[in-house]
């Protein structure tokens, strides 16, 4: 009998990402996670945004990430539409998933391009590292009892009575069903084939251009092709295809008859899938779990750590006994929300896979490149994206303190910082070359030149942990998941009251 405050169920990002954020507030949790280790021969996510990357610089360990990924930022920040590979480019989109070589004022980190396997390699050594994480793997959750006072749950070696668990379970968990929740949302229309491989033939000189993403609008065979390393090793997707001879379709994808060699292929449909609730009396739905995202943009995995920053923080307060009782029913309303518009901005390129755009004639014809290098301006939304990536917010959530401000209307493009409570806290970097991010605290951070004293003495009053930060201008209330909860010239302790969950 495994008895825990906090039972975790699945070790992909998400879950190690509950378990970081709790294990770096001290709260004793169990992770559990079937497979023992981590496989490398199917990249699965490729892009790790600006935002997650603000949050792995929030564990300490954007610089591990970066160190571990087998393709630098410098190599290539751009996504190059073509006929073939090795044919003609078409037209590109520099800059893609928020990729500079370089500081830039209004991010902390910019994206990174990386397998998921490597970022989950990373994070489960940073979990081994917390002493207050108990990670066992080989274990899969077979049962679990919903309840008001905790969770009881069966492991495949173990039974745990557990006070919450976290259910990262992905779509094919059982944690979904233990709340009565379920899916809603369809799936995409084509099939779509995987394919890892390598061709020792295909150098840099064949190649159209450098690129991280190669979108190939063959009139036989589209789909993308990208580079998994510096080492030869590459991944595509071929679009509308559900089988077939892999290296025939790379060879196709490629515009060369060369030696390839595949690794691993995974035939798969898109989802676009929300459950209908996060949560139940103990039992809270992260990740997969809660919702499926087309891969178009590469939001899904970065949705899951958003999701396990939001819920962690929360909890880890309530366990520690400064969180309030309305704390934790944030976490949906809050989250579910991002979810959903992340789904719907991902769903309308289904319609915009390379098929749309494929034509027998562009290797021979300049025109006819020239006219589907217009037609593709629809695509800069998948690539293009920091308005979805930063700029969503929880300025309808209960804890935080509205102003009467206007919230500043989505753009999904384009990023509008906004000091208005609910959004993210407007980035800079600080004349010494730091980032201001890196100077809140783990809880609740004040920053500004008000009078700090009454939320100072409320924080110590419920023991929330709480830092000041002179930095000039009106006074701003920041959550521990940089996110602003109050801003005004007065502060009140009741901003703070309501931004831990303290209010009826």
């Amino acid at each position: 009998m495994i008895r825990t405050p906090v039972l975790i169920a699945g070790a992909g990002p998400s879950g190690l990402a509950v378990a970081i954020e709790l294990g770096r507030a001290g709260i004793p949790c169990c992770l559990v996670e079937p497979r023992t280790t981590v496989t490398t021969d199917r990249p699965r996510a490729k892009t790790t945004s600006a935002r997650t990357m603000e949050l792995l610089r929030r564990w300490g360990l954007a610089d591990q990430v970066r160190a571990a990924a087998p393709l630098p930022v410098s190599y290539s920040q751009d996504v190059v539409f073509c006929s073939r590979v090795t044919g003609h480019e078409i037209t590109r989109f520099s800059h893609a998933f928020g990729m500079y070589d370089g500081r830039r004022d209004e991010l902390a980190e910019c994206g990174q391009q990386i397998p998921q396997p490597v970022v989950e390699a990373v994070l489960r050594e940073a979990v081994r590292e917390l002493p207050s994480v108990t990670f066992l793997t080989g274990q899969r959750l077979l049962s679990a009892k919903d309840g008001t006072g905790g969770v009881r749950a069966e492991l495949s070696d173990d039974v745990v009575e557990a006070g919450y668990l976290i259910g990262c379970d992905g779509a094919a968990g059982l944690t979904r069903d233990a709340i009565g929740a379920r899916y809603e949302g369809s799936s995409g229309a084509l099939p779509n084939l995987n394919i890892t491989f390598t061709a020792p033939g295909l150098t840099e000189d064949l190649l159209c251009a450098r690129a991280i993403h190669y979108w190939v609008l063959g009139a036989d065979v589209g789909g993308i092709v990208g580079p998994m390393d510096l080492d030869g090793t590459w991944w595509a997707i071929a679009q509308g295809v559900r089988e077939g001879d892999p290296v025939a379709l790379v060879r196709a994808l490629l515009g060369r008859d060369l030696d390839v060699e595949v690794r691993a292929t995974d035939p798969w449909s898109a989802r676009m899938m929300l459950a209908d609730s996060y949560r139940g009396e103990r039992i809270f739905l992260v990740g997969d779990a809660a919702h499926l995202n087309p891969p178009w943009g590469g939001h899904g995995y970065n949705t899951s750590v958003g999701d396990a920053v939001n819920l962690g923080w929360k909890l880890a307060a309530v366990l520690q006994g400064w969180g309030g009782p309305a704390l934790l029913d944030s976490y949906e309303p809050e989250r579910r929300p991002v979810a959903e518009q992340t789904i719907a901005a991902a769903s309308a390129q289904e319609s915009r896979l390379a098929r749309a755009f494929a034509r027998a004639d562009l290797d021979t014809d300049p025109a006819a490149r020239a006219e589907a290098a217009k037609a593709l301006r629809a695509k800069e939304g998948e690539f293009h994206s920091l308005g979805l990536v930063l700029g969503y917010h929880y300025a309808a959530s209960p804890l935080v303190t509205d102003d009467g401000s206007p919230v500043p209307e989505h753009d999904l493009l384009r990023y509008h910082g906004s000091g208005r409570p609910g959004m993210r806290l407007p980035h800079r970097w600080l004349p010494d070359g730091s980032s201001l991010y890196d100077h809140l605290g783990p809880g609740f951070t004040l920053l500004g030149n008000g009078n700090s004293a009454p939320l100072e003495r409320e924080a110590a009053r419920l023991g929330i942990p709480f830092t000041v930060l002179p930095t000039g201008g009106e006074s701003v209330l920041v959550r521990p998941d940089q996110h602003i909860a109050w801003r005004g010239t007065t502060p009140d302790p009741a901003v703070l009251r309501r931004a831990a969950g303290h209010f009826a």
